[in-house]
Order: C-alpha cells, then structure tokens, then sequence
C-alpha cells in the first residue's frame, strides 16, 4: 500500500511548521532527548531528514541531537554516535546506517540499555535489528521506474540492452531493492532478489557502481558503454548517478535516444525530469520518514508503546510516487508540477 498523494502532501505540510515556541508535550523534569544519526549530514536527502526532525521535535518539546557520518559508509563514526546516545540518556535514536549489518551489535547495545532503535530509510541487516524502519518502499520505487521505462518502449522492451548502475558492491542495500525492483517492473526474472548482478537476461548489459554521485555515475557509465556503446535504457540507483550518466552519454552524442529512470524525488531531480534529461523518477519522503520517527520517540518515552507497520509489509511505509512529464499507460504517475510541491533539496 502506498500513500496518494494527497496524503503526503497533507502530511509534509503538517511535519514541516516549525514551533520553536511549543509547550513540551513532557512535565517538567522528565525532559526526553532523542538523537538523529544519518550517513552524512551534506547530502540534500539527508538534510531535510533532519529539518524534519527538528520541526517535529520542537513541536514536540523533545531535545534533539544530530550526527552524521563523515562520508557515506563510515560505520565507525555511527558507532561512536550510538554510544554517545546511550551515554547521554537518549529515550530512541533514529538510524540511517552506512553498514547495516556492521551497526547492528551497537544498536542491540541501545536496544538493551531502553532505547527505542528506528532505521530510516535503509532498513538493517536482519530488518528486526531495529524496532521499526520507516521507510520508502524501495523495491516499489524501483518497480515502478521499470514498468515506466518498459512501457514508454512497448515492443521495443523485447531488444532493450540496459546499462545498470548501482550503488555499491555491499549487499543488501536499499540499492539492491530499487535495482531488483526496476527489473521485475522491466519484465526480467531476477536471480537471488537479495543481490544484483546475478541475472541472466541478455537484455542486462552489465552492473557498475557509482557511490550514489555524479562523477561515479558517469565512470560508471563510460564503463558500460566500452562494454556495449548501443545501450538504449539506463537504471540509476539515484539522480546524482543519473546526472552523470546523462553527461557521459551526451559526450558520444546519444543523450536524446536513451531512456534514464531513477529514484529520490529531490528537486534537482525533478528539475531534471522537467528538461528531459532523466525521463521518470520514484520520489521519496525523507521528511516525513524524520518527523514520524520523532513522534514514535516521543509515544515510547511516554507510554512505552513501539510505532507498528503498514499492514502486509516490515516496516512503515512513507510512501512513493513516480514523477514523470510522459505519463506511461497503466502506471501511476504524478507530473513534474506537483513533484515540485512536494520535492526535497
């Protein structure tokens, strides 16, 4: 199940009025502090996760404490933040993980010492590491992007050769959901549905890795087009990774006649769905994953109560919406108009 539109619309606006003048929604003397550990703090995504918990937890009265990695994949520091919560009393932490199996034994430390442990939009390794995880449904994100891409080619999509560029060598990751995803949206049988790369379809021309950035995306792609310069669909695990794509395409002069779908939703994405360099995007919601991890902060230390899921799924879903100005028959879309409402960064 995913949320309409409306519905996220709806409650982006509601996470994102800031009341720093709010009465604490705790008496006096049971103050409740909450820490925000993302995998950098430079990154737009991971910015307006955090301005969304720090409206919320303004609105809240709950004190609010933010880390970051130094660098994407940088398990040591998360770790060092982790301890730091505990150390300092912090009723929950809310968890984006570079490493998401390596983090685990630190979050089961929080876990044991009374903290509630909420994974946002990278869900851990097992998932039950932490007490929920609220996030995209990636695997949906990257399904949808792959109905698009096959049916804006129709019959095209049986001699499709498809250039996929991920995010890293580690798996699983919310890079592997979005990339097996767009494959069974694609038509294409996957493999083992936790890993890329070990397909068999002939449509695949192969899988490199970007580290989520534009200069990765174009690497990455210069790559796969010395392996086979005909690719006409590009899967990116993110729209930094797709900027770069489009830059080593338009290098050899083929930026008009290759399809680039992607995931994220941030505004220089939609942007770019609008001037046609990347063709459809899955938007997320970073905000509103921030600000309803809060309020589950804020519902443990009161009541001791765990967030539950979306019925049928893991995790709580914040929803997803493709973003596209060439609407596909029979996917859902949203124009780049209202994806500028509703975008992030």
């Amino acid at each position: 199940m995913t949320f309409k539109t409306t519905r996220i619309a709806t409650l982006l606006g509601a996470a994102a009025i800031t009341t720093a003048m709010a009465a604490p929604a705790f008496a006096a003397g049971h103050s409740v502090s909450a820490c925000l550990i993302t995998k950098t703090d430079t990154n737009p995504f991971f910015v307006k996760m955090r301005e969304g918990a720090e409206a919320k937890a303004a609105e809240l009265g709950i004190e609010l404490n933010s880390y970051a990695g130094k660098v994407d994949g940088d398990n040591e520091t998360q770790v060092q933040a982790i301890e730091t919560c505990i150390a300092n009393g912090a009723k929950g932490i809310l968890l984006t993980a570079s490493d998401t199996s390596g983090i685990v034994p630190s979050v089961q430390q929080a876990r044991d010492a009374g903290l509630l442990v909420i994974a946002l939009d990278t869900p851990l390794d097992p998932i039950d590491a932490a007490d929920m995880t609220f996030a995209t449904d990636n695997f949906l994100a990257g399904e949808l992007i792959g109905q698009w891409a096959a049916a804006t080619l129709g019959d095209d999509a049986a001699n499709a050769k498809i250039g996929m560029l991920d995010l890293a060598i580690s798996q699983p990751t919310v890079g592997v959901l979005r990339d097996q995803g767009f494959l069974q949206g694609f038509g294409i049988d996957l493999g083992d549905p936790n890993k890329w790369g070990d397909e068999t379809d002939p449509r695949i021309v192969g899988n490199d890795v970007t580290a989520g950035n534009e200069e990765g995306g174009r690497k990455a792609m210069e790559s796969l087009l010395a392996k086979d310069p005909e690719i006409n669909v590009v899967y990116t695990i993110n729209e930094p990774a797709a900027a770069g794509a489009y830059e080593a395409l338009k290098d050899i002069g083929r930026e008009n006649d290759v399809l680039i779908v992607s995931v994220d939703g941030g505004c220089p994405g939609v942007q770019n769905v609008k001037d046609g360099v990347i063709g459809a995007t899955s938007q997320q919601y970073p905000l509103l994953m921030a600000s309803k991890g809060i309020e589950a902060i804020a519902a443990w230390a009161k009541d001791g109560v765990k967030p539950a899921a979306t019925e049928g799924k893991d995790f709580f879903d914040t929803g997803v919406a493709l973003v596209t100005d060439k609407p596909a028959e029979g996917v859902e879309s949203i124009d780049t108009a209202e994806g500028t409402e509703l975008c992030w960064g």
